[in-house]
């Protein structure tokens, strides 16, 4: 069947690389493990290892992937990674020691939460800067700040963003400089120190190189690049990360030379996706055992260029080839064969998250 193979050896590897990148550049990072859907072999792995005692924190956006952190690492400092509703604070503050957050009336519901469980609840507000998803609005940040101030059982960790992630709006030299001058700023009038400026992602550390990002944003979230290998700002590898993380495997379930066209009467009927080619000849047809209900077929690209994608169904899909035969002559492609994938981040993140698809850790 179709599965899924996670080389963590790898992804510890770009762990350790990105640890001693940031590092030289004075920036401290949180690994966000939400493609990993809570794992648990693959969050074994990565939590007892040694490569975690450089990172800030594990992020998720999922609060069933924290608690799978914190039942198997008690001690380690977990973030939740987008605005939480009020009625999740006291799960929030269980299984998270810091949340991002944008409204009064969640983090009033967090303090109340930390309150009762007799713990302090860290808090990064999220300031907006052009993308319009979460974030207090620049005017309001000051007096945001000051209400802040009154609850007992929150403390105030930092300021950070969100760029790129929904209108794809990317960071730059002059919106990270806004962000850490606002740091001063609420020092200065509310006479609060803040412990971290969070505006670096995956699609930031580009940046990093070109020496485009402030000392004041001293903080990354940081997910693609550790767990991929490549940088969202080109949609390539970041600097000498593995991109070879993942490996999607196929189970090729026909193969047959068929026509390019299908022959009939074509209706509304059709659920799937298809390509006709335009040069009519008939082709090997690959029906590989995966469909759209597992993954964006748009996400995968076949690491064989030989094939050539030709349409999916909810379970099934189709990839052509022009000849089954290799140079040596030998056979490519057989009857219970494995046809193998790369991921782009959606890709692994859905497959991560489908209950359909097995996965390996190698």
């Amino acid at each position: 069947m179709a599965h899924l193979e996670i080389s963590i050896g790898r992804v510890l590897a770009n762990i350790r690389k990105l640890n001693q990148h940031l590092a030289r550049h004075g920036k401290r990072w949180t690994l966000v493990a939400k493609l990993l859907s809570g794992h648990e072999p693959s969050l074994r792995r990565l939590l007892f290892d040694p490569v975690v005692e450089g990172l800030h924190s594990i992020a998720d956006s999922r609060l069933s992937g924290l608690m799978r952190v914190k039942l198997l690492r008690p001690d380690a400092v977990t973030m939740y990674l987008k605005p939480p509703p009020p009625r999740l604070a006291r799960s929030v503050v269980r299984y998270a020691d810091i949340s991002l957050n944008s409204s009064l009336d969640t983090i009033r519901a967090l303090d109340g939460a930390a309150r009762e469980a007799g713990v302090r609840h860290g808090v990064i507000v999220m300031l907006e800067m052009g993308e319009l998803r979460e974030g207090v609005i620049a005017e309001r940040i000051f007096d945001f700040y000051a209400r802040l101030l009154e609850l007992e059982n929150i403390k105030i960790i930092g300021i950070g963003t969100n760029l790129g992630c929904m209108h794809g709006v990317e960071p730059t030299y002059d919106k990270l400089i806004q962000l850490s001058l606002y740091r001063q700023l609420l020092e200065a009038r509310l006479g609060v120190g803040l412990e971290l400026v969070s505006g670096g992602s995956s699609i930031t550390l580009p940046l990093l190189g070109r020496r485009k990002v402030p000392r004041g944003v001293d903080h990354f979230r940081i997910g693609e690049a550790a767990l991929l290998g490549s940088t969202p700002l080109t949609g390539r590898r970041y600097r000498d990360l593995s991109t070879d993380t993942f490996d999607f495997v196929g189970q090729v379930l026909e193969l047959e030379r068929k026509p390019s066209a299908p022959e009939g009467t074509l209706g509304q009927g059709g659920v799937g996706h298809a390509i006709v080619p335009e040069s009519g000849e008939p082709l090997y047809r690959v029906l590989v055992d995966f469909g759209m209900v597992d993954v964006d077929v748009g996400s995968l690209v076949p690491k064989d260029p030989a094939l050539t994608f030709a349409g999916s169904t909810s379970d099934m899909t189709v990839y052509t080839l022009d000849e089954n035969l290799d140079r040596a002559g030998r056979r490519r492609y057989r009857v219970g064969g494995s046809v193998h994938f790369k991921l782009d981040y959606m890709g692994a993140a859905r497959l991560m998250h489908s209950k359909y698809i097995e996965k390996r850790v190698v």
